[in-house]
């Protein structure tokens, strides 16, 4: 059946995508091939597509694509993260708009719920990631709370256990008082929000005094609220305005509590007074400085039970008035912080900021760095409680010792830098979670304070006896701690199936960058605890999609792009091919719609050269090797595409997603449906057709990595060829090299009619104008030799080898040779030249006067910058045509 006229991307996605997976071709049956392995980031299972996922899906379905056809059995590992915080905030605020709690029903009632939620709602971006054309092996989909992870998870806590590299302690955490829960650092989001700083004396007990006299130490502080758990003053060992009371006692206005004057580099001479109040248990800095100090966690004071409202402390000294506030002022009500800061003024221990007219104001104004909750949206506190850590310091070492000897690749290099400085500084990593949604931690609880950390509830109580009444821990697992064990667990761990051992290591981690540490750091510490081995053996890392003036999108700022609605305006082959074209190694994205209306135009530019194939009786090839060829064009474009390939498949092995897809775009827009068929039009014999349909067929292979849909849908329309779809096809073998005598006359004649075509844009000649061409006689045989192609393409009346005749003349430099076209009585010299001269001092002016902007300091420092990049594009394109004009000019002699 003859091919659709016009491409219609719509048209063809779906069916394509239900074809593949249908028959079971994302992963078909390969047990003697040699082994690729991707495990999937795990999407969020309440997530939606968004356009990080696209570009990070994109280059991971590339690279399984490109090694499928290379007959590898390639296993690329699908499934959903359970996404605890999020999964369980979505579930508690459906039932809010019900009128209904999570505290309203037991633990199991909840989670089943949960469950319910999940069978009727979760996993929306599964089918996202189908239309994007992912070829994951779907038939074999994980997720981080299946039976099989279940049983993993609580292997490897156990394990960890056992061997001391778990375990519980008192520390501080970012907690979320909306969502009671302590959080990670990934899910706390810096916010700039206008604040206070607030100026404070604090007495000097004992009748001790500075050495200017004063009986007391200026602190300054963003939150007062926290004085009423202060332990101690820190000032620097080497602040000379201190010497003479470290080690002496403040005693605080509002507690009355007495604690020491400390010496602490934390302390910056340089920054305020140099003195800094310390609340070790609600500021993470502080926390070190106290315990420098000497105060073990346990000593330290806790003021906020787990809504953040004051509490008394272990010592009792919070006065009565303060128990019950919020930290700060909410919905209109005032907190602690502005009752500290009221009975520090009346008791006259608030020092006053003073504005530039004179105005006394309680606190200088600030804009402050406030760390809030990503999804509770509340601001985070620092708080003491006890959870329960990983020693990821000792986990970090193999980790790194294999980014040292090569066994992990980190592309770009430029990264491990980064890498190394975080693993050699690494902290204790805090794992539990106080939410119900979530792997539920393997220890259990005596009355007597006796932990029992064991797989099942059954070996807990063998551990502590008969009789022993045991009480599970509450909390869950940081979501990340399961997927930690994605490379291995997701392979049939703790059983030693068949598939682990035939596709752990993976090969290759795709991964953003900004989950370097809390995915990618932990997969690699848990894989070669476990497996003893690394867990991939290259982790790409690639950078941010950014919106089109560079800023990170975000849906503060409006500027966020759906993906699935690109695939619609565009179609998933256009969007793939941008992400990957774009894909330069250590570099950001910025989204361009221009270039993405470019890349659809590319997939309707192959179709309609398909269209024209299909018309002159090209079709499908039979072989991978390059059918026989005697004429120039046809050697020459067999040679064009073993370059192709080549460079297609250095590009690869460098994981260069760019060069790789720039490669075979031009090869197919420029060499073959610029170029190739056009000089094969009107002499298509059957060694053309055989060589013409062979291309087109390794065209469609080397770009179905990257365009997908459009590529199977044309290979099948070329060909009848149903037990051979194009997904499980083989890679180029053209077992030809570049013919050097043909690429030469080839490549000469490109060169000489873009020349002429140039000229004729130049000057004003309409592009069908037949021009007489003199040549040196030494190109008299390549002339013959491409007689044909000369007359068609190049559009010469005749073709002399005598000297041209004297008057005015465009003069053509191919491949250091002179070509004349003489010009008299063909347009009006004079007039032309007149025009020439004009429009090149209009375009002359307009690149000095833009010239002389980006050259001016201010401009460049000062103007928006998408003014200034719009200045540089202009200046480039205005400096572009007074060369052009100038060229132009220099023809007519």
């Amino acid at each position: 059946m003859p091919m659709e006229k016009t491409f219609d991307p719509a048209a063809i996605e779906a069916k394509w995508a239900h074809e593949w997976e249908s028959r079971g071709l994302f992963r078909p049956a390969r047990p003697d091939a040699t082994p690729f392995t991707i495990v999937n980031p795990p999407p969020n299972v309440t997530g939606a597509l968004h356009i990080g996922h696209a570009l990070d899906n994109t280059l991971q379905d590339v690279l399984v694509r490109y090694e499928r056809l290379r007959g590898k059995d390639a296993l690329w590992v699908v499934g959903m993260d359970h996404a605890g915080i999020a999964t369980q905030m979505v579930v508690e605020r459906q039932m809010e708009e019900r009128q209904d709690k999570r505290t309203n029903y037991t633990r199991d009632e909840f989670v089943e719920k949960v469950w319910q939620w999940k069978a009727e709602s979760g996993g929306q971006i599964t089918g996202q990631l189908r239309r994007l054309g992912c070829s994951m092996d779907w038939a074999n989909e994980r997720f981080t709370m299946d039976d099989g992870l279940n049983r993993a998870v609580a292997k490897v806590f156990v394990d960890l256990h056992k061997k001391g590299l778990i375990y519980r302690d008192k520390r501080l955490v970012n907690w979320d008082p909306k969502l009671k829960t302590a959080i990670s650092d990934l899910e706390v989001e810096t916010h700039e929000i206008q604040g206070g700083f607030w100026h404070f004396k604090y007495p000097l007990a004992d009748g001790v005094k500075l050495d200017d006299g004063r009986e007391y130490i200026v602190v300054a502080t963003t939150r007062p609220e926290t004085m009423l758990a202060d332990m101690a003053v820190a000032v620097h060992p080497d602040d000379a305005r201190y010497q003479n009371v470290i080690g002496k006692d403040i005693l605080q206005p509002i507690t009355g509590r007495r604690f020491k004057i400390v010496a602490d580099e934390h302390a910056d001479p340089e920054l305020g007074s140099g003195a800094v109040k310390i609340t070790p248990g609600h500021d993470f800095n502080d926390f070190d400085v106290g315990k420098r100090a000497g105060f073990k966690a346990g000593e330290m004071l806790n003021m906020f039970d787990g809504d953040a409202n004051v509490i008394q402390t272990s010592d009792g000294l919070i006065p009565t008035e303060y128990l019950g506030l919020h930290r700060f002022k909410r919905d209109g009500v005032d907190g602690a912080r502005e009752l500290v800061v009221q009975r520090m003024k009346e008791s006259g221990f608030l020092i006053p900021h003073v504005d530039k007219d004179g105005t006394e104001h309680d606190a200088e104004p600030r804009t402050i760095q406030t760390p809030f909750g990503d999804r509770g949206g509340v601001v985070i506190e620092p708080w003491l409680t006890d959870q329960w850590y990983v020693d990821a310091e000792t986990l970090a070492q193999p980790p790194m010792a294999a980014v040292r000897d090569g066994r992990i690749n980190i592309v770009p290099k430029t990264w491990e830098k980064t890498f190394f400085n975080w693993m050699e500084n690494i902290q204790p990593w805090c794992v539990s979670r106080q939410l119900w949604w979530g792997h539920r931690i393997p220890a259990w609880y005596a009355d007597d304070g006796r932990i029992f950390v064991a797989e099942t509830k059954e070996e807990a109580q063998a551990q502590a006896g008969a009789g022993v009444a045991l009480e599970r821990d509450p909390d869950v697992l940081d979501t990340w701690f399961s997927s930690a064990l994605w490379p291995f667990a997701t392979l049939g761990w703790p059983e030693d199936t068949e598939l682990l051992k035939r596709h752990y290591p993976n090969d290759v981690l795709v991964s953003g960058f900004d989950i370097l540490f809390f995915w990618d750091a932990r997969m690699a510490m848990q894989g070669m605890e476990f497996m003893g081995d690394v867990p991939w053996k290259t982790l790409y890392l690639h950078g941010l999609v950014r919106a089109p003036d560079g800023q990170k999108m975000s849906k503060s700022k409006g500027n966020v792009v759906d993906p699935l609605g690109l695939i619609d305006q565009y179609g998933a082959d256009a969007l793939r091919f941008f992400m990957s074209a774009m894909e330069s190694q250590g570099r950001d994205i910025k989204m361009d719609d221009a270039r993405l209306a470019g890349y659809r135009n590319f997939a309707t530019k192959l179709w309609n050269a398909a269209r024209f194939c299909e018309a002159n009786g090209i079709s499908a090839s039979t072989s991978l090797e390059a059918p026989a060829a005697t004429l120039p064009v046809n050697r020459w474009i067999i040679g064009e595409v073993a370059a192709t390939v080549a460079a297609m498949d250095k590009a690869f092995a460098d994981y260069r997603f760019d060069e790789a897809a720039n490669a075979i775009y031009s090869f197919a827009w420029d060499r073959f449906c610029d170029w190739y068929l056009e000089l094969i039009k009107g002499a298509i014999d059957d060694e053309t057709k055989a060589v013409a349909g062979w291309v087109l067929d390794q065209i469609l292979v080397m770009l179905h990595p990257f365009m997908p849909f459009i590529t199977e849908e044309l290979w099948t329309g070329l060909g009848n060829r149903p037990d051979y779809p194009l997904i499980t096809a083989k890679w180029p073998e053209p077992k030809a090299a570049r013919d050097a005598d043909a690429s030469a006359d080839i490549d000469w004649l490109i060169k000489l009619v873009s020349e002429l075509r140039t000229a004729k844009a130049e000057l004003g000649l309409p592009p069908g104008a037949r021009l007489t061409a003199h040549f040196p006689a030494s190109l008299n045989s390549r002339t013959d030799k491409l007689a044909a192609q000369l007359d068609r393409l190049a559009r010469l009346e005749a073709i002399s080898f005598e000297p041209a005749p004297a008057g005015a003349s465009a003069q053509l430099v191919v491949e250091g040779k002179t070509i004349t076209v003489p010009l008299e009585g063909v347009i009006d010299i004079a007039a032309e030249r007149d025009r020439l001269t004009k429009a090149l001092a209009a375009a002359a002016k307009e690149r000095d006067a833009l010239a002389g902007r980006l050259n001016n300091p201010s401009f460049v420092e000062r103007a928006k910058p998408e003014a200034v990049e719009k200045a540089r594009a202009d200046h480039a394109a205005k400096e572009a045509e007074a060369d052009r004009l100038t060229a132009a000019l220099a023809r007519l002699g």
